[in-house]
């Protein structure tokens, strides 16, 4: 199930491995939308990290909930889940072949701020991070001629949307329509 408002977003789940990759998609969607673009790499492995723990030590079941809010400049990403046990951030091993225990320790370094509480609410636990929300750089500008005149034209994220000048459109090309504006 998922349920979204403007600046907070919620994904209840079984956290099996297909699973992870759709929430990455999911999480990565959502900051496209908030357009932070630039904290999609850092959000999508953080919450894949804290939902492999789910996958790999929560009881009975790995049902959880990865809730993302955008509040007051930053994201937060927190995975609840029903199992008691608090996870602890584990010293770097001594071997450095040990496939596991780094998780934590990688959710602490990409992130701003992380932590772990018991949920309010019921049995089980709240792992979150938070990252700063700063907004996508601003597309850059070309310069386009018509015919004698010069304009300075911002590329469009949405090139549908964006108004265009018939002058500019090249013989042959469909003027695009509006959404809504086709055949009925």
């Amino acid at each position: 199930m998922i349920s979204h408002s403007r600046r907070h977003c919620v994904v209840e789940l079984q956290a099996l491995p297909a699973r992870i990759g759709q929430i990455r998609r999911i999480v990565a969607a959502q900051l496209r939308h908030w357009q932070l673009d630039p904290l999609i790499d850092r959000a999508a492995l953080g919450v894949t990290e804290l939902l492999s723990n789910v996958h790999r030590h929560a009881r009975p079941d790995q049902v959880c909930t990865v809730e993302i809010e955008l509040r007051l400049g930053r994201i937060t990403v927190s995975v609840h889940d029903g199992d008691p046990r608090l996870p602890v951030l584990r010293e770097a091993q001594a071997d450095a072949l040990e496939t596991s225990g780094r998780g934590l320790a990688l959710v602490a370094a990409l992130s701003e701020a992380w932590g772990v509480r018991p949920h309010p609410d019921g049995p089980g636990k709240i792992v979150w991070f938070s990252l700063r929300a700063a907004p996508a750089p601003a597309a850059p500008c070309r310069t386009v001629r018509i015919g004698a005149e010069e304009e300075s034209v911002r590329k469009s994220p949405h090139p549908v949307l964006a108004a265009v000048d018939p002058r500019a459109v090249p013989a042959g090309v469909p003027e695009p329509v509006p959404a809504g504006a086709g055949p009925g």
